[in-house]
Parts: structure tokens; C-alpha cells; sequence
């Protein structure tokens, strides 16, 4: 008796029984990539928080004063999280970036005011990157920090290019790369030298004089960036357009996820410098520079741990003014409502940093005074931002709540506090 022979399945059926169970997994995949497509806006506003400004004060908070002032940069990554989140909601909800929101409701003169301090901060913002860009040149290839500073400005306005001419998703995949090489670059000095457990005791708050205070504005200034903070809003509203219906808590969920990570990341970059220096630098000689900073790295920690150092410098430098510049773009056009050929742009933001660097002038000092300049400009950054998103005209149901505003004021009140010290404490010696 001869064996029957199995039913024949078709294609079509084997298909729908494979799909039975490959479906779900299907289906989770589709929607990890959906949220993944989602994410970018915040890993560009964060490599403002890893520009070489970072570099000078965290560096130098570390080698002087151990896991003292740990405690800023945890509150600082924290402040700087819950401030990018808002302003990537008020640019999707609203439709506005925060500049465009501010001009609908200022007089002209009030305006020009207002575009004046925010010019002078993406200034200070440029010279501190383009500095760092120029150190880490000189550092890897001894190069004039003149020339340093005008080979990053050329790269930085090639990168910029690519925005201009290709759009923000490339733009976002290229300094999302750059962030993760400045992340191994300033990390890796762990590996050698892990921190101690005294730096749980660096979580209390307090500080050790006028320097350490300077030293905290400087982090601070470096840590939440004013231009981060303009142009959050239009990097998220560019992105995703003027989000409405029920689409708008699914873009708001991702975007959480977007800046928490974003944040985490650049976070731990910052954490990073203050430890390498708390744990592996402390008497070090001429350590209030960034080339002395190199250095010790390398005499102490090894050659290849001051290579990737200087990697991650130039890096830094070279993403965050090309970040920095199109910052000030998005100020000028949302304020002003004028625009300026990138080219141009550049040069006018350019020139000031490549004076500074002809003349002579201390480049790590430079660094350190640019990054209490932009502690400066935060509340005129922060102050606006708060006020619309918890305006109930401005963000319909997608108004802060009450916890998100009494957290975000007090962190506005605290910041502009610590400035205030500062400045006194500076004028009275």
C-alpha cells in the first residue's frame, strides 16, 4: 500500500500561518522604528552641553576642588533636561520656535534689545567653540591657534552645509556621530582612573569660596545653553511640524525619550571630565589650561588616553559651533525676521573669536569668562520659555502642569540667584 502524499500548501497559506505568529514581532518592530524615526532634535541641541566651555570649567572644578561641585553639574543636567522638553513642546504644540514666540509679543524696540543680549551670548558661544576647536588642532598637530581657529570654522561651516542643502536628518545622524566621539574621547580617561567613593559626598550642596562659586556659573553656563534652549523649539517644530490632534502625546512621549537620552548622555560626558580631573589630576601643574589638561592626561593617565582626549576636544569644537551658529540663525530670523546667507553668518561670528586669538589673549581664560557670559544670558532664555509653556492660550491641553511649572521656576529663581551672587561677590573681590 503505497503512502499517501501530504496535502499541498500553497504560498498564499503558508504565508498566512508564518504570519500568525511573525505578525506581533512584525508589528513591535514597526513601532520601535516609528518611535526610533522620532529621535534626533535633542541629540543635536545636546552637543551644546559638550562644547570645549565644558571642558575648561568642569576640568578645572575637578583639579581644584576634587568631587566639590559633583552636585552642579547633577542639578544642571537635571534643570537642562526638563528645559529642552519644553521648549521641543512649545515649538510642537505651538507651531513657534521660542524666538518667533517672544517677537509675537514684544514692541520693536524691546525686541532689539532682547536680539542684542541673545547675539552677544551666541557670540561667547562661538568664541568658546571655536577656541576649543583651535586648542585641540594645536595640541594634535601643533598647528598656530590662529590657524586652528579658522580651519574650525571652515569645517564647522561644511557641516552647516549639510543642513543648508541636504536637510535636518542628515544634519542630525552627522552630529549625533560627533557626540559619540566626543562621549568615548572624554570618557576614557575612566577606564584608567575610576572615581573614589568620595564622590557621593559631592552630591551635598555647598561651595568653597568666591572661586568655587565662578566656577559653578561657569558650569552652569556651559551646562544649560541659552541657544540650546532657542533652538530646541525650531529643531523640534522643523522636524515634526505644528503637531495637532492625536498625534500630538504620541511626538510628546518620544520626545521625552529623545531628551532624556540625549541628556543622559551628554550628562555623563560632563560627569566624565569632573572625575577624570577630581581622580587623576589634583596638583597637577599648569592645569587651568586645556593644553596643561592634555598633559597631565597624558603623564599621568598615558598617551592614548590624551589622544582620544584631544579626538574628543576637536570634536566638541567643531559640532558645537557649527550647532552654535545655526542657533543664531534661528534667533535673528525668529526675532527679527531676518535672515542672512549662511556664508555671512559665519564670518560675523567668526571674526571675533580669530581677533581674540591673534591678540595673544589666554584662550583657557577666554573659555572660562565665555561660559559665565552665557550663564548670563539663561534667564532671559528661561524666563520667556516657562512663561509660554504654562499659558494656557499658547499650549491649549498641553499646558505644563502644575508640579512641571513650580519646578521649572524654581529653577529659574535658583539660577538667576547663583548669577546674582556671582556678580556681587566678583565686584566686592
Amino acid at each position: 500500500m503505497g503512502h499517501s502524499s501530504p496535502p499541498a500548501v500553497s504560498p498564499r497559506a503558508l504565508t498566512r500561518e508564518e504570519g500568525v505568529t511573525t505578525t506581533p514581532v512584525r508589528r513591535k518592530a514597526a513601532h520601535l522604528r516609528g518611535r526610533a524615526a522620532l529621535l534626533g532634535p535633542a541629540f543635536v541641541a545636546a552637543i551644546a552641553y559638550v562644547d570645549p566651555g565644558n571642558v575648561a570649567t568642569n576640568t578645572a572644578a575637578g583639579a581644584r576642588y576634587g568631587y566639590l561641585l559633583v552636585w552642579v553639574l547633577v542639578a544642571a543636567n537635571v534643570v537642562a533636561g526638563l528645559v529642552q522638553y519644553l521648549s521641543a513642546k512649545l515649538g510642537l504644540v505651538s507651531g513657534r520656535s521660542l524666538p518667533e514666540a517672544v517677537r509675537d509679543r514684544l514692541p520693536r524696540p524691546a525686541r532689539l534689545a532682547y536680539w542684542g543680549q541673545a547675539e552677544i551670548v551666541a557670540m561667547a558661544t562661538d568664541l568658546a567653540e571655536v577656541l576649543g576647536g583651535a586648542i585641540a588642532l594645536n595640541i594634535l598637530f601643533d598647528l598656530p591657534l590662529l590657524w586652528g581657529g579658522l580651519i574650525t570654522g571652515v569645517v564647522s561651516t561644511a557641516l552647516l552645509f549639510v543642513q543648508d542643502r541636504r536637510g535636518q536628518k542628515p544634519f542630525e545622524r552627522l552630529i549625533t556621530t560627533f557626540l559619540v566621539v566626543i562621549a568615548c574621547g572624554f570618557a576614557a580617561g575612566l577606564l584608567v582612573s575610576p572615581p573614589t567613593a568620595e564622590v557621593f559626598g559631592g552630591l551635598v550642596p555647598r561651595f568653597d569660596g568666591t572661586d568655587s562659586v565662578l566656577l559653578a556659573a561657569g558650569m552652569l553656563g556651559a551646562t544649560v545653553m541659552p541657544h540650546a534652549v532657542y533652538l530646541h523649539s525650531a529643531l523640534a517644530r522643523d522636524r515634526h511640524g505644528h503637531v495637532t490632534g492625536s498625534a500630538v502625546r504620541r511626538v510628546l512621549a518620544a520626545t521625552r525619550v529623545d531628551v532624556v537620552m540625549a541628556m543622559v548622555l551628554a550628562g555623563a560626558v560632563n560627569l566624565a571630565l569632573l572625575l577624570v580631573a577630581a581622580s587623576a589630576l589634583r596638583g597637577a601643574d599648569n592645569i587651568d589650561e586645556v593644553s596643561g589638561v592634555h598633559a597631565a592626561i597624558g603623564s599621568t593617565l598615558g598617551g592614548g588616553i590624551a589622544f582620544l582626549f584631544a579626538i574628543g576636544l576637536l570634536a566638541s569644537g567643531l559640532a558645537s559651533t557649527a550647532v552654535g551658529n545655526y542657533s543664531g540663525a534661528v534667533v535673528l530670523d525668529g526675532l527679527l525676521h531676518v535672515r542672512v546667507p549662511l556664508m555671512l553668518r559665519r564670518v560675523v561670528t567668526l571674526v571675533p573669536a580669530l581677533a581674540l586669538l591673534a591678540s595673544g589673549f589666554d584662550p583657557t581664560a577666554a573659555l572660562v569668562l565665555s561660559q559665565v557670559v552665557l550663564s548670563m544670558g539663561i534667564p532671559f532664555a528661561l524666563v520667556p520659555l516657562v512663561r509660554l509653556t504654562s499659558s494656557v492660550a499658547t499650549m491649549g491641553d498641553h499646558v505644563n502642569r502644575r508640579a512641571t511649572t513650580v519646578c521649572a521656576w524654581i529653577a529659574v529663581v535658583a539660577i538667576i540667584a547663583l548669577n546674582l551672587t556671582l556678580v556681587v561677590l566678583v565686584a566686592t573681590g
